[in-house]
């Protein structure tokens, strides 16, 4: 396909294709990464649960505190990036996560107590915090307007495909130690080499790094004009006015101080109120318990009845659902916009939680023996993938695509940090009271995420922006 040049579209976005799109996909997919390892890390833990209770004889609730761990540290990690990326730049802030990720790998793989195993999931989840909001603000940063969707649901495909890829290292590993999670396997136990694996991607993450250009927004903003041209004409087309888009960045950031969390207060309740939304937009997306999935559903099967084998095969299956629901979205982010998914999928959430909350209801155990009936448990299984499918199509992908858009250039880092901040802990939130609240009433639980599903319906009518087709320099 050739390139033609074209005017730049009113706020200065430019509709031209890149000359190399192939190489701004490769640069795309390289900061994308770091979702994957956010992906590998969530759900790599669902193969070691049981062992890890095991191993270090531990409850429900202990455990679930160490399962929760990594969260603390992605909130602080998300909290921190967006002011550390507009110093030193973003380039830099997915190397120091790289080596974060590494180091937790070995750490976790390699534990001799119980805190030491809670420490190193601390640590890699500072890396993945800091991750979750470079990933998104550098891929909306470096991607021409006109792909910018499609660009920036790389990072919800590599998140699911990091869940689906640690799922199938997790059958694998299993299978060489016999089924057995603590079975062992070079002297180490199975669950050990689970967690340890994850330092394959960490170590290729911090090496695309170095082979990836600095966000042309951050170079301006140090004076390094032209270096900046390269990358625009890398990413945006050799047709672009490199002069007009650095003057159009330059003018959009000539009112702008490094953003810090001082410049986000404001109006009625403490904080703008384009901050709100991305709070709310980072909340309701953990709030409907998405993570219950990937964190604890081998062991949500296990607690109506279904066989350990056929639950890591259940946990296999959502992760391909999951996949298919991000593609989906991927295509349709940038043809129908980001509202029109995010009601689509709330609307589906809503009704297939509900209908999880009534098989679930039906949960009984006889004589010991925990079951459900096989008309509600075939519901519980088509419910359960449905939700993942519905939640991968839209807020999955939506909400990170919104995130990395729709602040004002002003703010956007300290913004952007906030809103993944709270993301992480509404995500912990989930995590430690899950197995209360099924123990409490599974049904109950699902009850609850239902809810909240619901409620996420007014919540984008309302306030939400629509942001496709826009540049980042219109958010205004």
């Amino acid at each position: 396909m050739t390139s033609t040049a074209k005017a730049p579209a009113p706020g200065g976005g430019n509709a031209s294709q890149p000359d190399h799109l192939g190489h701004v996909i490769f640069i795309t997919a390289a900061a994308a990464m770091g979702g994957f390892l956010f992906g590998y890390d969530s759900s790599v833990i669902n193969g070691a649960v049981e062992a890890i209770r095991d191993r270090f004889d531990i409850g429900s609730e202990a455990l679930a505190q160490v399962i929760a761990a990594a969260l603390i540290g992605c909130a602080f990690g998300a909290a921190t990036a967006g002011r550390i990326a507009d110093r030193i730049g973003r380039i830099r802030v997915m190397q120091i996560a790289a080596v974060l990720f590494t180091a937790s790998a070995i750490g976790s793989a390699l534990p001799f107590a119980l805190w030491d195993l809670a420490m190193w999931r601390v640590i890699g989840g500072f890396g993945i915090g800091m991750a979750s909001v470079i990933g998104p603000a550098y891929i909306a940063e470096v991607s021409p307007p006109a792909y910018r969707g499609r660009l920036a649901s790389f990072q919800q495909a590599a998140i699911v495909i990091g869940i689906a890829i640690s799922q199938l290292v997790n059958w694998g590993i299993l299978n060489l130690a016999d089924g057995d999670q603590r079975g062992e396997i070079g002297g180490l136990e199975a669950w050990q080499w689970m967690l340890g694996v994850m330092v394959v991607p960490a170590v290729i993450y911090g090496l695309l790094s170095f082979v990836i250009p600095e966000s042309p927004r951050f170079l301006i903003s140090v004076g390094r004009e032209e270096t900046a041209k390269k990358v625009l004409a890398e990413v945006e087309g050799s047709h672009v006015d490199l002069d007009a888009r650095v003057a159009e960045i330059r003018h959009a950031m000539s009112s702008e101080v490094k953003s810090t969390f001082k410049d986000l207060r404001g109006g009625r309740f403490g904080l703008l109120p384009i901050v709100w939304i991305g709070i709310g937009l980072s909340v309701f997306q953990q709030l409907v318990g998405i993570n219950v999935i990937f964190y604890y559903s081998s062991s949500l099967w296990q607690s109506v009845g279904i066989d350990p084998t056929s639950s890591f095969l259940y946990s296999f299956t959502t992760s391909i659902i999951n996949i298919i629901g991000t593609v989906i979205a991927m295509i349709f982010v940038d043809r129908i916009g980001r509202k029109p998914l995010a009601l689509i999928g709330s609307i589906g959430m809503a009704v297939s939680l509900a209908a999880c909350a009534w098989a679930f209801s039906y949960k009984q155990e006889i004589n010991g023996e925990i079951s459900m009936p096989h008309d509600q448990g075939i519901v519980a299984l088509v419910a359960a993938h449905s939700f993942v499918l519905f939640f991968a199509l839209s807020w999955g992908v939506v909400v990170w695509v919104l995130l990395g858009e729709m602040f004002p250039n002003r703010i956007r880092a300290a913004a952007l940090g906030v809103a993944a901040a709270a993301q992480w802990v509404a995500n912990w939130a989930i995590t430690v009271t899950f197995p209360t609240l099924s123990d409490w009433n599974l049904s109950g639980a699902y009850v609850i995420y239902t809810c909240f599903a619901v409620l996420s319906i007014p919540f984008v009518i309302k306030f939400v922006p629509e942001t496709k087709g826009k540049a980042l320099e219109e958010m205004g």
